[in-house]
């Protein structure tokens, strides 16, 4: 296999986790193997609030590994801040990302959210550049895709593909409260 590229989704407009989805589910049709590693997207054993979970997890080839502590409260409301859990789980995250980057048994890995991660200091810039070290001297085994809204220049130079969702107009800024099947 040729050396993987390095591909970057960032931006604040909507549809970076759906293009990492997309990718994922092209991939597996492909009959390629597929990690997705999603950063501080909890989920409590309980209730997946994340609708998309629940057919990626039927997908034969693809391993998918939520991480981050569950931030839908009871009420239905979003959970903000960083609790100490939290940045334990995007360790976690990191090491099950460290170690699918640099293996033999994915053709693509996606870490979704890790850009994100990073800008709410579960993750450091360093922990992305070690991953991102480590797979280089893997020689590329894979594709690796990161997404999230930090457009790290450090991140951005080293990326073979970069693209960004820019938010042109959303129905949030109304009022329009997130969706089932839509947002989530």
């Amino acid at each position: 296999m040729k050396p993987g590229k390095l591909h970057v989704y960032t931006g604040d407009g909507k549809g970076k986790t759906t293009s990492c989805i997309g990718l994922a589910v092209r991939a597996v049709g492909a009959g390629k193997r597929v990690a997705l590693i999603q950063f501080d997207k909890g989920f409590d054993g309980t209730n997946e609030h994340y609708s998309e979970r629940k057919v990626l997890r039927k997908l034969d080839g693809l391993s998918l590994e939520p991480t981050g502590l569950e931030r839908i409260k009871p009420d239905g409301t979003f959970r903000f801040g960083v609790l100490p859990g939290d940045v334990e789980e995007a360790k976690r995250g990191l090491a099950l990302a460290a170690r699918a980057a640099v293996s033999s048994d994915f053709d693509l890995v996606i870490l979704d959210e890790i850009l994100s991660a990073q800008q709410y200091h579960l993750v450091s810039e360093d922990d992305l550049l070690g991953i991102l070290k480590r797979w280089d001297e893997a020689k590329r085994p894979c594709e690796l895709v990161l997404s999230g809204r930090t457009r790290l220049k450090s991140v951005v130079e080293r990326a073979d593909l970069v693209t960004e969702m820019k938010k042109i107009k959303h129905y949030f800024d109304q009022g329009v409260e997130a969706r089932e099947g839509i947002e989530f």
